[in-house]
């Protein structure tokens, strides 16, 4: 499995060690952590949700995509569900190649992509006692399914929640 989902502290020395292979000369990690501001509101801490049957799918496709597209050993991705306090570490991406070019490329596309087109929900929980629901970019998109089961507010953004197939 190249994409995957964890409720514990993403083990960095373990998935580094999925990634080794001889003919690599290069790897290449992103690590992307809870920080302490967004959009002008102090954030306290972070809880992930996910269409996990939909979005692991999902996630193996852009991983198996950077692998087509770019000539890279392994790659993996690993990304937190639940609660998340400051500076925790939420997603994981690891990729190992022949050349650091490429592996820097396919790492930079994975978590790009990830974020873009996963189905991945954040809730932030601000100093202030609010909290709200962002980066979710494609659920206002037209030519998405609703799921009724995972409603949401998004900060600044109608309640609706998009499903990609």
């Amino acid at each position: 499995m190249r994409f995957r989902f964890t409720p514990a502290a993403i083990d960095t020395c373990a998935a580094r060690r999925e990634l080794l292979d001889l003919g690599a000369g290069g790897y290449v990690s992103f690590e992307g952590w809870v920080r302490d501001h967004n959009e002008g509101q102090e954030v306290m801490r972070l809880e992930y949700e996910a269409f996990q049957e939909l979005a692991v799918k999902e996630g193996e496709r852009i991983v198996a995509e950077a692998l087509r597209r770019y000539p890279v050993k392994q790659a993996l991705c690993i990304h937190r569900v639940g609660s998340l306090d400051l500076s925790a570490m939420a997603v994981w991406v690891g990729v190992s190649s022949a050349h650091r070019g490429e592996a820097f490329d396919a790492c930079r596309f994975i978590i790009d992509e990830v974020k873009h087109r996963v189905p991945i929900w954040k809730k932030e929980h601000y100093r202030s006692g609010d909290s709200g629901w962002v980066n979710c970019e494609r659920c206002a998109e037209p030519g998405h399914r609703h799921d009724p089961s995972h409603d949401h507010v998004h900060h600044g953004e109608p309640a609706v929640l998009a499903i990609q197939k």
